[in-house]
C-alpha cells in the first residue's frame, strides 16, 4: 500500500481532544486547522493551532457536527487529512466515507467497521463469530413481554441491563430490579437512544453484579499487523460514564490479563481493524469470567495512561498508520513498566453533578515529578454551556499503583486550583482516598454505593481559606513581631 504523506491536518474537534491532537501534531511538524464556533473564539484549541476558520454558531448540528463545512474547511485550506478525536463526528460512519470519497486521509479506523461496530446488535454477532465470550442476553425488544419470556427461556434472573443499541457513553442504558419496572425503562431508554442517536432500537443482557470495566488498547496498521498495548480498569463511573480510569488494571492477574488482551487481538483481526482502537470487556470477578462489551472506533479519552506505561504515542501512530506505514515494533516488544491514573475534570458542581459553566477566574495546573496533564482550557477561558463539561485530564504515574494514588493525591489536593467554575476534582480526591478504592475493592456501582460517604470526605478550597491565612500571618507578626519564615 503506497504511503501519503500527511504536511496539514484538520483537527474536527474542540478542548481537550483538540489541544491533545495539536501537540503532538507540533512533534511531527505537521500544520494544524482549528476549526471553532462562535462562543469558543478565544478558546485554547484556537491559539494553538497554526490556521483557525470560523465554522458556525453554538449549536453543535451548526458547528462541530456540521459534515459540509468541515469537508469545505478542509479543502480550502490545502489540509491532506481529518483527525476527529473523540466525541461529535468521531465514530461517524457517514463522515469518514465522506472524508474519503473527498480524496482526503480519514485519520481512524475503516468506515465501515465503524458503522458494523455503532450496532450493539451486530457488534455482538461478530464477536461471537471471533469465539468472544458475550454477555447473554436478547436483540430487538420492544415490549415487557419480551424480555420476560427471554428471562424464562434462558434462566435469567433481575437485576438486568436494558442498552441502546446504537451508540455507547452511557447513553440509553437502564438497570432494571423488577418487572414492575420494565415498561418505564423501556420507554425512558428508547427515548435516550433516539435523541442521543436517531435509534431506538434496544436490547436487554443480564446485569453482571459488581462488574469490573476493563478495556484492551488495540493498534494495527493497513498492511495486517496488530498488536495490542494492554488494558486499562476503567470501573469507577458515574451514570455509566467513566471518570477515573488506571493501567494496568489491579483486577486480573498475568494469565487474565494474557487471555483478555490477545481475544482482543483476535476480534481486531475477524474485523479487518487498522488505526487506534479500543475492545471493551466486563470482567464478573466473582468468576474470573469477561464478556465483551463494544469496540470504541476512535481515539479514547483515558488513552494518556496507556501512553505513561508504555513509552508510545498513540496519536502519533495513528497518524503513521493513516499515512500507511507500518507498525515499528511487534507485540514482544511492548511492555508495561509503570502504573497510571487518569482523573477526568469536569466543570460540575461535585454534589449535584450540575454543569458549571462561566469564567475561568484562576487556574492552577498541577506540576512535579510523575504528572501530566491535559488541558482544553487556561485562565481567563470561558466555560460554554453547549458542549461536553470536560475540561482537563489529569494523569499521575509512579512504580506501582500505591505510588501513582500517592502523585494523584498530591496533584488534586496540592497542585489543582480552578476558580470561577466549579469542577469534580473534590469527589476525585474523596475516591482516590476511600480504603476500598486503594485495596481495590470497587465495582461499577462505587459512586452510587459510597455516594454519601464521598461526599462527606470533601474538603474544598475556598478564597475564604487564603484570607484566613494571611490573617494568621500578620496577626503573628503583629504580636511576636518577625518570624522565622520571613
Amino acid at each position: 500500500m503506497p504511503e501519503q504523506k500527511i504536511k496539514k491536518v484538520l483537527v474536527a474537534n474542540r478542548g481537550v481532544p483538540a489541544v491533545r491532537i495539536m501537540n503532538t501534531c507540533r512533534d511531527k511538524m505537521i500544520k494544524t486547522v482549528a476549526i471553532y464556533s462562535t462562543p469558543d473564539r478565544l478558546a485554547y484549541h484556537v491559539f494553538l493551532a497554526d490556521e483557525a476558520v470560523h465554522i458556525g454558531e453554538a449549536p453543535p448540528h451548526d458547528s462541530y457536527l456540521n459534515m459540509d463545512k468541515i469537508i469545505r474547511v478542509a479543502k480550502e485550506r490545502d489540509c491532506q487529512a481529518i483527525h476527529p478525536g473523540w466525541g461529535f463526528l468521531a465514530e461517524n460512519a457517514d463522515f469518514a466515507e465522506r472524508v474519503e470519497r473527498e480524496g482526503l486521509i480519514w485519520v481512524g479506523p475503516p468506515p465501515n467497521v465503524i458503522r458494523l461496530m455503532g450496532d450493539k446488535i451486530r457488534a455482538k454477532r461478530i464477536a461471537q463469530r471471533a469465539n468472544v465470550p458475550t454477555i447473554p442476553g436478547k436483540e430487538n425488544i420492544k415490549t415487557p413481554q419480551d424480555i420476560l419470556r427471554w428471562m424464562e427461556e434462558d434462566e435469567v434472573e433481575f437485576p438486568i441491563m436494558i442498552k441502546a443499541a446504537a451508540g455507547g457513553g452511557g447513553k440509553g442504558m437502564v438497570r432494571v430490579d423488577s418487572p414492575e419496572e420494565l415498561p418505564l425503562a423501556i420507554e425512558k431508554a428508547a427515548s435516550e437512544a433516539r435523541k442521543a442517536f436517531g435509534d431506538d432500537t434496544l436490547l436487554v443482557e443480564k446485569y453482571i453484579e459488581r462488574g469490573r470495566h476493563i478495556e484492551v488498547q488495540i493498534l494495527a496498521d493497513k498492511h495486517g499487523n496488530v498488536v495490542h498495548l494492554f488494558e486499562r480498569e476503567c470501573t469507577i463511573q458515574r451514570r455509566n460514564q467513566k471518570i477515573l480510569e488506571e493501567a494496568p488494571s489491579p483486577s486480573i492477574d498475568d494469565d487474565l490479563r494474557t487471555e483478555i488482551c490477545f481475544t482482543a487481538v483476535r476480534l481486531a483481526r475477524e474485523l479487518g481493524y487498522y488505526s487506534a482502537g479500543t475492545i471493551e470487556f466486563l470482567l464478573d470477578p466473582k468468576t474470573k469470567r469477561f464478556y465483551f462489551l463494544e469496540v470504541n472506533t476512535r481515539l479514547q479519552v483515558e488513552h494518556g495512561v496507556t501512553e505513561l506505561i508504555t513509552g508510545l504515542d498513540i496519536v502519533s501512530l495513528m497518524f503513521d498508520i493513516a499515512e500507511g506505514k507500518r507498525l515499528p515494533f511487534t507485540q514482544d516488544d511492548i511492555y508495561p513498566n509503570r502504573h497510571a491514573i487518569e482523573v477526568r475534570i469536569n466543570a460540575e458542581d461535585p454534589r449535584t453533578f450540575n454543569p458549571s459553566f462561566g469564567t475561568i477566574t484562576r487556574l492552577e495546573i498541577p506540576q512535579g515529578p510523575g504528572i501530566r496533564v491535559a488541558s482544553g482550557v487556561y485562565e481567563g477561558a470561558e466555560v460554554p454551556p453547549y458542549y461536553d463539561s470536560l475540561i482537563m485530564l489529569v494523569m499521575s504515574a509512579g512504580a506501582d499503583r500505591y505510588e501513582a494514588i500517592r502523585v494523584m493525591d498530591r496533584a488534586l489536593s496540592r497542585g489543582l486550583r480552578v476558580e470561577g467554575v466549579k469542577t469534580i476534582a473534590p469527589l476525585l480526591l474523596s475516591i482516590i482516598r476511600h480504603p476500598d478504592f486503594i485495596s481495590g475493592n470497587f465495582s461499577t456501582r462505587f459512586i452510587e454505593e459510597k455516594y454519601e460517604e464521598l461526599v462527606r470526605a470533601f474538603r474544598e478550597k475556598t478564597t475564604d481559606d487564603e484570607a484566613l491565612k494571611i490573617a494568621q500571618y500578620i496577626a503573628e507578626v503583629s504580636a511576636l513581631g518577625p518570624q522565622p519564615w520571613m
